[in-house]
């Protein structure tokens, strides 16, 4: 799938966007089974669609986030929570100053909490930014798509991202996710990371994983994403 948006200055131009879609992900262990891009393809997947579907700038991916629960495991990389912030807001500043007033950031990765304190600072005074999806769109589209899996028992690797990969890019997906099911608690997870839960960097069920699971939420997503456009797009204050 194509993860970098091919528009020119003059695609852009004639599109006049007041709006833009940052998608954020990571380069962090999804297991056995998923590739280390996995967050980045989503958060790309979901900005792609929503930018397509409400006619915004795509803009291309931050790959590299605050994945620091993920930590000794091959391949993981991250960056600080501070400079993660920095990126976004340098981004929102550039946007601005070419005429874009308001910014989506469409986050694939858990760990990225920063982003809220991020996105809440920048509309004291005027709407400027969103955090997309919301918590209660990743349940929608969890009980559209007919999820099995609840959002705390499939934390990583599990139903959700899988049945999202099957369905973007099956290739990229592993064989082995049918048995690498792995429940938890995880109440000191800021303190262990995510070895002191999981050897296998798997907490879920991507056993239940399809495709047409994964289409069903991308659909879900899409749709959702019209609410969080409406209200950063409304001058008026609550």
């Amino acid at each position: 799938m194509d993860l970098v948006t091919a528009a020119t200055t003059t695609d852009e131009a004639r599109r006049a966007a007041d709006v833009a879609v940052l998608p954020v992900g990571s380069f962090e262990q999804h297991g056995d089974h998923l590739p280390l891009l996995t967050d980045t393809i989503i958060a790309c997947a979901i900005a792609k669609a929503a930018a397509t579907a409400y006619d915004l700038m795509l803009l291309p991916p931050v790959s590299i986030s605050c994945s620091q629960e993920h930590a000794g495991w091959p391949g993981s990389v991250s960056i600080r929570s501070s400079t993660l912030a920095s990126i976004i807001i340098d981004v929102a500043e550039s946007l601005r100053g070419s005429g874009v007033g308001r910014l989506v950031v469409v986050n694939g990765h858990g760990g990225n909490y920063v982003l809220s304190n991020v996105v809440q600072e920048a509309n004291v005074g005027e709407r400027r930014m969103a955090l997309y999806p919301r918590r209660q769109d990743w349940e929608t589209a969890r009980q559209e798509a007919g999820l099995l899996s609840s959002g705390h028992d499939d934390m990583h690797a599990g139903e959700i991202e899988t049945s999202l990969l099957l369905h973007l890019c099956p290739e990229l997906v592993r064989d082995g996710y049918q048995i690498a099911d792995h429940r938890t608690e995880r109440p000191d997870l800021l303190v262990l990371g995510m070895r002191g839960y999981t050897d296998t960097g798997v907490i879920g069920q991507p056993s239940l994983a399809t495709a047409s699971k994964g289409k069903a939420v991308l659909d879900s997503l899409t749709a959702s994403f019209a609410n969080g456009l409406a209200v950063l797009r409304n001058p008026a204050r609550p």
